[in-house]
């Protein structure tokens, strides 16, 4: 029973000690609280933004210096740790009100820098006041750059896209003009485009001239309403919007940098400027931002079940994917698509003209202010940011398996500032991924700045430069083999872009970029001292283009130039020689092949005599060299004079390079006579043109692994034995 007390009063002492406790706890929850109050009401920030918030209209800008202690103290915290919501509303409804004038609005809105988002509500106040008219119109373009600037970092856009008509009012006012269509351009919907404003547009364009900031708001007025816009967009067009430098594009990215935030902005993509040279660029963002919802989770909730869109975020299977198909909510940031495999497989299913439209847009604008706008060695100095980049970027286009008119555009204007040595793999990987290009363009646009590049640089350039040409040409016969048409070739060689070509056009193409090629090989072989790692590329380059008939179904055949044709006969590596014999070997069966077609059907191709000419002539020049031993013959294409060849003191100089004395064979040679004549202390390699050792030798180099060189002999060459001496004669088929 004492015990049963003991334990009753200590438990009661225990209760009391912890009520105690929990007492003194909240009194300090209490103390601090006020103590928080307290310095929040002391807060110089907090004060100034109070006195922005109350402050009078009509209150004098002269001589007013709460004025301009509070605005330091806004400008001290804005471009330090940047301006939190509130705060953005409080500033952003106190300049475009014009309270205390028009004076120190411009000043405020170059300190609106975002420490994270944007209230929606406030930009569409800020909007409205647009519509007052006192705001000077220098001011009003200065808060629509700001929109821009910000955009992706407004927390949600279906209020804006409300009052998308009054913004689309603007529109006649020549100075907003180009920075309103660019905020139209962010805002348009299928439900946005309307007949009076593609008449309203026509209009302007009849009066302002084919301005690029209206052509690419009526492409994308087209996209979603083609019967509405008749005008025919030009499918390479110039950047429509401008990279205006904004006063706040730096500020906002250190800010974010100090927070620790990725860029939230599309424009946060562009590189931090260096305060001694607006014109020097570091990569600071070049990243791909993450899926975000363009709507917030109230304007969803107002959505009916039915109509209800998804956001990419939510997904995380290709099995949901496909049942929300039709309801896909894009994201805000249209780069974020590029880094989600499930947002590809959207684009790759649906084909959605408009968010293509976008992305290209976002991959232009990051590309100009990245690789292209940077001052004296912008991207060399921080390249690990660009590398991922262009990594992620090559990773979406092979997966989609094409590329983007944005990068195409960019490539054109980089070949001509690249040093060769800057992120070589990435832009050669791009490169071989654009589209056909014209006839009248390629030499312009592609050739000249190649051809500087490739004579001037290594040779691993050379060969780099090579591998690309030859993945470009097979990926241009492949989109060739599968959008060409029986009757009529009408390709869309890219389908994110639409260029229609005939298949004389395609072919005209094609063919420039193989004579292209043959005058980069010939030349760099003679500079390069005919390397074989560079050979090695070349005849990659032929082996592909050997087959343009039988594999890719494209009526056209061209032969190698003597450049590439004679280095690779005269390899001291054997491999060479024997791709040079099936590249010929391959050559034959095309011809052959076309040869039958044309005689049988009425629409096949017609092959020049030329061409038939230039295949003989070498394959006569590879029987002789390699078979017959008459090299340096009359007639054979590679001839010396006669005292020259003498002089050289080289006995049976004709059988110099057949496929016994040939370099890149003696070794073979040798050890096969070796293995035959192991008692023989004096080597004679002229026995093995016997008749026996010949066809042992023979089979002997194609169990080797000399698959092409076997190919070609089989096709081209028939050999019997003379009746005298048992040595092989042979003649070519």
């Amino acid at each position: 029973m004492a015990a049963t007390q003991n334990l009753s009063d200590s438990d009661q002492s225990s209760v009391s000690d912890q009520s105690a406790s929990s007492r003194s706890g909240n009194r300090s929850i209490r103390v601090a609280e006020k103590e928080r109050r307290k310095n929040e009401a002391e807060d110089p920030f907090v004060l100034a933004l109070k006195y922005f918030s109350d402050v009078e209209a009509g209150t004098p800008v002269l001589g007013n210096d709460e004025l301009e202690k509070n605005l330091v103290q806004v400008e001290k915290v804005a471009y330090s740790q940047g301006l939190p919501p509130e705060a953005v509303s409080i500033m952003l409804e106190f300049a475009m009100s014009l309270r205390m004038g028009t004076s120190p609005c411009v000043r405020v809105l170059k300190c609106l820098i975002p420490a994270s988002v944007v209230p929606q509500e406030a930009v569409v106040r800020a909007v409205v006041w647009l519509s007052v008219g006192k705001m000077p119109i220098s001011t009003q373009v200065l808060f629509i750059k700001w929109v821009l600037t910000v955009f992706d970092m407004i927390d949600a856009k279906d209020q804006l896209r409300a009052i998308y008509g009054f913004i689309f009012n603007f529109v006649t006012d020549e100075n907003l003009c180009p920075f309103i269509c660019h905020l139209l351009y962010l805002l348009t919907r299928k439900e946005s485009v309307r007949v009076f404003r593609v008449r309203k547009l026509l209009e302007l364009q009849s009066k302002l001239g084919r301005q690029p900031f209206l052509l690419h708001l009526l492409s994308l007025y087209k996209v979603f309403c083609p019967e509405l816009v008749t005008l025919s967009i030009p499918s390479r067009m110039k950047s429509g919007f401008r990279n205006h430098i904004s006063p706040w594009q730096s500020a906002l990215i250190a800010v974010q940098k100090r927070n620790g935030l990725q860029g939230a902005s599309s424009m946060s993509l562009v590189t931090n400027k260096d305060k001694t040279n607006p014109r020097k660029r570091k990569h600071c963002h070049l990243e791909f931002p993450a899926l975000i919802p363009a709507l917030n989770k109230e304007a969803q909730s107002e959505q009916s079940s039915s109509r209800r869109m998804v956001p990419l975020v939510e997904l995380h299977s290709f099995a949901q994917l496909l049942e929300n198909m039709h309801r896909i909510e894009l994201p805000a940031q249209m780069g974020s698509l590029l880094g989600s495999s499930l947002a590809l497989q959207y684009l790759d299913c649906v084909q959605d003209e408009s968010a293509l439209l976008r992305l290209n847009f976002w991959l232009g604008y990051a590309f100009h202010e990245e690789f292209l706008f940077c001052g004296d060695g912008g991207p060399s100095q921080t390249s690990e940011e660009a590398l991922q980049f262009l990594n992620k970027l090559l990773s979406a286009q092979h997966f989609l398996q094409e590329g983007f008119s944005s990068s195409e555009v960019f490539l054109y204007k980089f070949l001509n500032v690249w040093d060769g040595s800057l992120l070589r793999p990435q832009i050669l990987g791009l490169l071989s991924n654009i589209p056909v290009v014209p006839s009248s363009q390629i030499r312009t646009l592609l050739f000249e700045p190649l051809m500087q590049l490739f004579f001037t640089s290594s040779l691993f350039f050379k060969c780099g430069l090579m591998e690309c040409l030859n993945n470009m040409l097979l990926k241009w016969l492949t989109w060739h083999s599968i959008y060409a048409l029986e009757d009529d070739l009408d390709i869309s060689l890219n389908s994110h872009t639409s260029i229609n070509m005939t298949l004389s056009g395609f072919k005209d193409s094609v063919m420039e970029l193989i004579h292209f090629v043959g005058r980069l090989a010939s030349v760099g072989l003679q500079l390069e001292g005919c390397h074989c790692l560079l050979l090695s590329f070349v005849l990659d380059f032929y082996e592909t283009v050997c087959d343009t008939f039988l594999k890719y179904g494209l009526p056209l055949i061209v032969m190698p130039p003597a450049g590439v044709f004679y280095p690779a006969l005269f390899a001291t590596d054997p491999v060479s020689v024997d791709r040079l014999a099936y590249i010929m070997h391959r050559y034959k069966v095309n011809l052959t092949s076309a040869k039958s077609q044309e005689k049988v059907t009425e629409q096949a191709f017609h092959i020049s005599r030329q061409t038939f000419r230039e295949f003989n002539h070498y394959v006569v020049i590879m029987v002789n060299c390699l078979w017959n031993s008459r090299m340096f013959y009359p007639g054979m294409g590679v001839q010396l004079g006669e005292e020259l060849l003498l002089k050289s003191n080289v006995p049976q100089y004709g059988s110099s390079f057949d496929l016994v004395h040939h370099p890149a064979f003696m070794s073979y040679a040798v050890n096969f006579h070796q293995k035959c004549w192991p008692g023989k202390k004096d080597m004679d390699l002229n026995s093995i043109k016997h008749s026996k050792p010949w066809n042992w030798y023979l089979e002997y180099l194609f169990t080797q692994g000399y698959d092409g060189l076997k190919h070609f002999v089989q096709s081209n060459i028939s050999w019997q034995l003379k009746a005298d001496d048992g040595q092989v004669d042979a003649q070519r088929r």
